[in-house]
């Protein structure tokens, strides 16, 4: 007996049973003597083994057998794994005979057995066969006939075998086909929620154990519910030997549960619940899903505090549950002492909740601030300062104004303030009239000079400029703590007669006193109100020299009191304050009479405003000189004049759309007192007006 191979690994004879084992990739086998004929009474097998994972092909080169009904003389069969493959014989394929032609043959396994038998005699030659096999790759992955090879989700061929893998947050069972979930620690805190078995609705991974829990504070009590669709492998004789759910609530334990028949709705009466699920190595079902949902243990309803409101409002309350309790516009909670906004209360898992509710009071604005130099009236009875309540601020009558046009109205607001429409919080302020005396004036007779005694109280701005009880300057109110006066009054060593003063040294504030509501010289009285000067501001065009702007501002330490012997001069306003031509002024000062001395009050002239050109070249001719800041008033004949002692006084005239006084310009030089063709001269206000009002901030009221 011959035997071939290429790569054989073990080849066995054994003696009277004419078996070869060929183990090995590929090989060859060949009848006997083959290609001479093959002898008669030949039982022949070849076993051949090739490695697990691959099947075995075999193909014929050449087979010449006798032909015979059923291949019932000569043959060759090919088994595999017990199962008959094909009987080969004859020489062509027939309708009882077949040849293997072109065709090869596939073993089932990795086995193969093929067998040759010969009758007792041939009719003729027949020179047998010759055949080759090879071991080729079985793809497991394509090939499911053996369920036990499958794979659970992915499986993955190579050459010789395969291997199984998982999808996504599965894992390979220790029998690396099936996959099952690792899903022992799925906890849950939250109030609700879903809970479905791995895959759900398809069908669930096997050999798996999965435990869920629902975790929740003490006072929530949890309420299972089951869909319809439940689906978990079980058996007709047996409680859920297979795969089940086991449901533990506390002390209480429900389940096994399998089958198709939903569970429904569970009561679980606790805060904490254990769901374990089982499944074993075998079947399809789709699994199981339910919602839970917890409620708390309940509290009273909750009734809002008067003139308060909560939120949200339900018609029940439960652990956990928490309300707003608000109070309502101009109101607010005192709590502990302490005013706050909003309160909010919990509901405890005992079923109580965690505060009483607070009370809802009244906001109090308080005693509204006063207004200087006005009053407080309430809108309401008793003088109430509570939410809502209403006052006005006014100003003292006769006296005061407000200083703008305003709704002086102030409503006591939730924010606890006093508040306008137009100024919020702010208050308004009171401006002293200007120009409006209380007392009027006597006609008026053209002197100062030979002048008349001023009424007492009708020309209530002017002021006196005394130095050790003597005046020697006279000034003008402005505002509630200005002085308008000359600048040359300011400046030691003072004479009169002396025009050129310095422009940088000015006298010491305390070296004279600034009188108000004086009407007598040297007599004190009780309508005055003296003061020192905080502050001397000279205008910064003044030229001792030429009494070019030859006007001053004194700043007073404090506001003088407006009364009817002491009130402001209003500043000249376009365009009904423009002095004109032959109009009427009235100088008021202390100074010396014509040719006497000084008067035993205060005393006045009403003279006319004279051409600028005109007084001009009057004073041209004298070699003095009359400046664009200057105004000049005054008689051609004379004997009407301000003279030593009036410097700084004011020059008044009547704004008649008005009704009221204005400051047309102060008391500057001249010539002589009173004298014929002589003018006195004045500073123009108007000139420097943007100067005073920047310095004071004064606006006339």
């Amino acid at each position: 007996m011959r035997c071939f191979w290429l790569v054989v690994l073990c080849l066995l004879d054994h003696v009277g049973a004419n078996v070869t084992e060929l183990v090995g990739m590929f090989g060859h086998i060949e009848s006997p003597n083959y290609p001479e004929g093959y002898p008669s009474d030949s039982d022949m097998t070849w076993n051949i083994t090739v490695p697990t994972g691959f099947r075995i092909k075999l193909y014929f080169m050449h087979f010449d057998l006798e032909p015979s009904y059923l291949c019932e003389y000569d043959y060759v069969k090919v088994a595999s794994d017990d199962d008959l493959l094909e009987t080969f014989c004859g020489r062509e394929s027939t309708d009882t005979e077949q040849i293997p032609g072109q065709e090869f043959v596939l073993s089932s396994g990795n086995t193969m057995a093929v067998t040759f038998k010969s009758d007792f005699s041939n009719e003729e030659r027949f020179t047998g066969f010759e055949a080759h096999y090879s071991a080729i790759d079985i793809d497991e992955c394509a090939e499911k006939e053996d369920e036990e090879m499958v794979c659970d989700h992915f499986c993955h061929n190579y050459i010789g075998g395969f291997y199984c893998s998982c999808r996504f947050s599965y894992i390979l069972h220790s029998d690396n086909r099936t996959c099952k979930v690792e899903c022992s620690d799925n906890v849950f805190t939250e109030k609700s929620g879903v809970v479905t078995s791995p895959d759900y609705p398809n069908p669930y991974p096997k050999s798996s154990d999965c435990l869920y829990r629902i975790e929740l504070e003490e006072g929530f009590t949890i309420t299972l519910e089951f869909a319809d669709m439940f689906d978990l492998e079980d058996h007709p004789d047996v409680p859920c030997p297979y795969d089940y759910l086991q449901i533990k609530a506390g002390i209480k334990e429900i389940g096994p549960l399998c089958g198709d028949r939903s569970p429904g709705k569970i009561e679980t009466n606790s805060s904490s619940v254990q769901i374990l699920f089982h499944s074993d190595d075998s079947g399809e079902n789709h699994g199981w899903k339910f919602a839970f949902t917890s409620v708390g243990n309940p509290c009273p309803v909750v009734k809002p505090p008067v003139n308060g409101r909560i939120e949200p409002v339900q018609e029940k309350y439960s652990f956990k549950d928490q309300v707003q309790i608000r109070c309502n516009t101009g109101y607010k909670f005192v709590k502990g002492g302490d005013e706050v906004e909003a309160y909010q209360i919990e509901c405890l898992k005992s079923g109580t909740w965690s505060s009483s509710i607070p009370t809802c009071k009244v906001i109090d604005c308080g005693i509204p601030a006063l207004l200087e130099d006005g009053f407080i009236t309430f809108h309401t009875k008793g003088n109430l300062t509570l939410f809502g309540t209403q006052i006005d601020y006014s100003c003292r009558a006769i006296f005061y104004r407000m200083a703008s046009e305003l709704n002086s109205t102030y409503t006591c607001m939730e924010n606890g303030f006093w508040v306008n429409d137009e100024l919020g919080t702010d208050l308004p302020t009171c401006q002293p009239v200007c120009g409006r005396p209380r007392i009027r004036r006597s006609s008026i007779q053209p002197k100062i000079a030979q002048g008349k005694v001023v009424s007492k109280g009708s020309s209530p701005w002017i002021a006196m400029m005394s130095k050790n009880g003597i005046p020697f300057c006279g000034g003008s109110l402005v505002g509630e703590k200005w002085i308008i006066t000359a600048a040359h009054c300011l400046h030691p060593p003072y004479d009169a007669d002396n025009p050129n003063l310095s422009n940088t040294d000015l006298i010491n504030t305390t070296s004279f006193k600034v009188i108000l509501g004086r009407q007598k010289t040297l007599i004190k009285e009780v309508t005055e109100q003296p003061f020192h000067a905080k502050n001397i501001i000279t205008h910064p065009s003044y030229n001792g020299s030429t009494f070019e702007f030859d006007i001053a501002l004194m700043e007073l330490p404090s506001k003088v009191k407006i009364t009817d012997h002491v009130m402001p001069i209003c500043l000249p306003e376009d365009p009904t304050s423009t002095l004109h031509t032959g109009e009427m002024v009235i100088v008021s000062g202390w100074g010396k009479q014509f040719l006497h001395s000084i008067p035993e009050t205060l005393m006045e002239i009403e003279i006319p405003i004279v051409d600028h050109e005109k007084c001009k070249n009057v004073y041209t001719q004298l070699g003095r000189q009359v400046t664009d800041d200057m105004i000049c008033a005054g008689l051609k004949q004379g004997g009407s004049d301000a003279c030593q002692g009036d410097s700084g006084g004011p020059m008044v005239a009547l704004d008649r759309e008005r009704d009221r006084w204005f400051l047309g310009g102060t008391v500057s030089w001249g010539d002589g007192c009173g004298e014929d063709n002589r003018y006195g001269v004045y500073s123009d206000v108007k000139k420097s007006l943007a100067w005073i009002k920047n310095v004071t901030n004064v606006k006339n009221i």
